[in-house]
């Protein structure tokens, strides 16, 4: 909950009764619903509270007072309701982190002060502190943990936020895959709660986990299949590490118009994962060139525990031997299912098949027509920009005859880096370019025309999911920008 914008000025700092009154009713739903409901100070943490530092006095007197009408207004409430101090707290101008951990504490003390002496249910309910940033670094992990200890209150958990490795999470630097940097950063993190807090009898909540890349306007960032991996180690690795995990929707799950998952199956896969693993594979994309003969395919099976079963088309059980094969781990498609899975070949998904395993949800594969995408000239002008960094700038016309972007990486004819990305040539999925699907286009970003060099010519090698590189030329002289296939 945001309260900024909510509350009158000093002294009291009231909240606005008819706000709070929808906060109670919306809390009140929830546990009804036999849910358990966090209330927190959100967005605050960077709209005011952030300036501790240097405005303590006023600071200080608002969150106290936001905190004792918010004890007073819940303090009979269910033990399923629970307080958070601060969401991400973060502070401005400070020396450092040795500042920062004595500001955290200072307002910890407080909340925890004033939620155990409003009396109630408050006086035993779940308070839930946060590390710095509610980040999961070693360091943030043992200010928070010597927090604790100088409380001596049983009756608190921590939280941290997890997003995944952050190259994989927006798709930058070529981290297209939930590969074994990605596996390895998550279990870190988990790794690192559970030896600092849970091993010692202390809760943990990671209050908000997702991936950056999934967003509905910009489908893509993160492949459907490397997510659904993403997903399904996370939910294996939380149960293994005692972590609760709460998942952050801001719409890219549940559309809120139409009530419905924008993806079931990765809903499903999530859900899943709260109970048992799901195998996988390297892949659920299986691409076959319509500009020549069908061959077989393999793919390489992830039982994570579990055992394959079989592989079905709608309601039909494809054959072992005859539609596939199975060696260890190799899944073999064989040209002639192939062949009748493809049907006329038309460009795009033809079949969609479901690898099964003895337990969790199937794994989807995608059986796909596709030829080597086709590129075109194009001229623009950056007067057409978008009036933010992220808006379309510049269309590439392409014909993707099939296939899926993954990548673009940028270089100017010296080998150097180009784009607002300066550190890699892998541009940012979604920030620097998107596949724009309905109007048949690779579109630049404003952010992304205007951080190249004037005068000067950009190679992009635009990757595919089929392992199809295509290479285009981009250059902006003053607001014009000409793109070129040689």
């Amino acid at each position: 909950m945001t309260w900024e914008g909510r509350q009158g000025g000093a002294p009291g700092y009231a909240i606005d009764p008819a706000w709070l009154a929808k906060v109670r009713q919306s809390v009140d739903w929830a546990l009804a619903e036999g849910l358990y409901v966090m209330i927190n100070l959100h967005h605050d943490s960077w709209m005011w509270i952030n300036q501790y530092t240097t405005d303590r006095d006023a600071v200080l007197a608002r969150y106290t007072a936001t905190w004792n009408q918010l004890a007073a207004t819940f303090r009979d409430a269910s033990d399923r309701l629970v307080f958070e101090s601060i969401n991400e707290p973060t502070f401005s101008g400070t020396t450092g982190d040795d500042q920062n951990y004595q500001l955290l504490r200072e307002l910890n003390a407080e909340f925890h002060r004033i939620v155990r002496g409003s009396g109630g249910r408050n006086t035993t309910r779940l308070l839930v502190l946060p590390t710095l940033y509610t980040n999961a670094d070693q360091p943030r992990l043992d200010a928070l943990a010597a927090e604790l200890t100088a409380l001596d209150d049983p009756m608190v958990a921590t939280t941290i936020h997890f997003y995944g490795f952050w190259p994989f999470s927006v798709n930058i630097a070529g981290y297209t895959r939930f590969d074994a940097a990605s596996e390895q950063d998550l279990a870190g993190t988990f790794d690192r709660v559970h030896n600092t807090f849970v091993a010692r009898g202390i809760p943990v909540i990671m209050g908000e986990y997702a991936l950056f890349g999934i967003d509905p306007n910009f489908p893509g960032i993160v492949e459907r299949g490397e997510m659904r991996k993403f997903f399904e180690y996370l939910g294996h690795y939380a149960r293994t590490r005692k972590v609760t995990t709460v998942i952050w929707d801001a719409g890219q799950f549940l559309n809120r118009w139409t009530l419905e998952w924008r993806d079931p199956e990765l809903f499903g896969q999530i859900k899943s994962s709260w109970t048992t693993r799901s195998g996988t594979a390297s892949a659920d994309l299986v691409f076959n060139s319509r500009s020549s003969g069908i061959t077989s395919k393999t793919i390489t099976l992830n039982e994570n525990g579990t055992n394959f079963q079989g592989l079905r088309h709608g309601n039909r059980d494809l054959v072992r031997g005859t539609d596939y094969t199975v060696s260890g781990n190799q899944l073999t498609l064989t040209a002639a299912a192939l062949t009748r899975l493809s049907g006329d070949r038309a460009y795009g998904v033809n079949a969609t098949l479901q690898a099964r395993f003895s337990r969790g949800v199937p794994w989807r594969i995608d059986v796909v027509t596709n030829d080597t995408p086709a590129l075109s000239n194009a001229t623009g002008n950056t007067g057409g920009c978008g009036p933010d960094g992220w808006s379309r700038c510049f269309a590439v016309p392409t014909d993707f005859r099939g296939d899926v972007l993954s990548t673009m990486e940028a270089k100017y004819d010296d080998g150097s880096n180009a784009g607002p990305a300066t550190w890699t040539s892998y541009q940012q999925f979604g920030a620097a370019f998107w596949a724009d699907l309905p109007n048949n286009a690779i579109d630049l970003t404003h952010e992304f025309v205007k951080s190249i060099n004037d005068g000067a010519r950009v190679t992009l090698t635009f990757h595919f999911w089929s392992g199809a590189e295509v290479t285009y030329y981009v250059t902006k002289s003053g607001t014009s920008v000409t793109g070129t296939t040689g």
